[in-house]
């Protein structure tokens, strides 16, 4: 299996090759033939002169020159994770080869400064409005022997947006292996699925007659608090009564002034801080996504990241806020 990366400045394609690679899978970068040849220049290595140097290559040897130059490095018995696929020539030459899949790695360019800004490389753009200039260097041309990110990117076999966190990325190389090879099949669960499910059973415990809602709450892998919806503690249940606009069932979006039930985010938080537990850069799961006034309290907790099972009917302004706030929301659906 061969499996090449292309995308922007710091996506995180070096992450993923080094993931891969405690996989068993061998390391290979188009941009080391072009590194070996400004050496034996005498030159400094730095971004520019690698643009510049891999768009003479290619002019001078054809688009694919670097591709073909890689190739003859590859042995059979083995898997690669291939770097640096900057020109559609290359991406093609690759594809010619059974077994090869083109990954488009990517993330907003936001994210991809900050990553820049914090590794703090000598030859790194230093602000955000050089980073922009490098950028379009890279993405588009009409001179088939240069970068053309954009068209590159068209070819790939599927599109990564890594903007979430390492964990989450994990989890979708490893969903992206076994799609395509029998070899890397998994056989338990990705985190999101884990956890998601693990709400699901949670919301069972719901005693709301109208929606049964839960979440929980996670940092670091654990679960550090649970909720579902229902009335009040030391309250008469919603399914016994409890609750007259539940009872009433109450067409959808009217009378919530009414409704004596907490919702399963709120709980959720709640129970944390009755239990002295801060839920500060954590990740709440839910099985729906949250109300405005959940919404609120998520982002005022400090949580940094939603994930919900589907869309709650009026959640569309939570959404929003969410967002406006940054704090990251993102639909798993099981």
């Amino acid at each position: 299996m061969l499996i090449g990366l292309t995308g922007e400045n710091c996506a995180g394609k070096g992450t993923i090759a080094e993931y891969l690679g405690k996989k068993g899978f061998y390391y290979l970068s188009l941009s080391d033939v072009i590194r070996e040849e400004v050496v034996q220049e005498g030159k400094e290595i730095t971004r520019e002169a690698l643009i510049k140097k891999g768009n003479e290559l290619r002019e001078k040897f054809g688009p694919a020159i670097l591709a073909k130059k890689t190739i003859l490095k590859i042995e059979k018995d083995r898997n690669y994770v291939i770097d640096s696929i900057r020109n559609p020539s290359e991406a093609q030459e690759l594809k010619k080869i059974e077994g090869f899949f083109l990954l488009y790695v990517t993330a907003p360019p936001e994210i991809r400064f900050e990553r820049m800004r914090i590794r703090s490389r000598e030859s790194d753009p230093k602000t955000f409005e050089e980073f922009k200039v490098l950028e379009q260097l890279e993405e588009k041309s009409k001179e088939k022997h240069k970068q053309n990110l954009n068209e590159t990117s068209k070819m790939a076999y599927k599109k990564l947006e890594n903007s979430g966190s390492m964990s989450n990325l994990y989890d979708n190389i490893d969903i992206l292996l076994s799609e395509i090879s029998q070899e890397f099949k998994m056989d338990r669960p990705t985190w999101d699925e884990y956890f998601m499910n693990i709400a699901k059973a949670v919301a069972s415990r719901s005693n709301c007659v109208k929606r049964k809602v839960a979440a929980i709450i996670v940092r670091d892998k654990r679960i550090i608090s649970t909720g579902y919806n229902g009335t009040p503690r030391g309250t008469k249940n919603c399914n016994e009564g409890g609750c007259p606009r539940c009872n009433s069932f109450s067409e959808s979006g009217k009378n919530l002034e009414e409704c004596l039930c907490s919702h399963g985010e709120e709980n959720s938080i709640v129970q944390a801080a009755y239990h002295g537990i801060s839920v500060k850069d954590s990740t709440i799961y839910t099985t729906f996504s949250p109300c405005l006034l959940c919404t609120k309290m998520i982002i005022n907790s400090g949580i940094k990241e939603v994930v919900y099972n589907s869309k709650y009917p009026l959640g569309e302004s939570a959404l929003k806020l969410l967002k406006e706030a940054g704090v990251k929301a993102r639909e798993y659906p099981i």
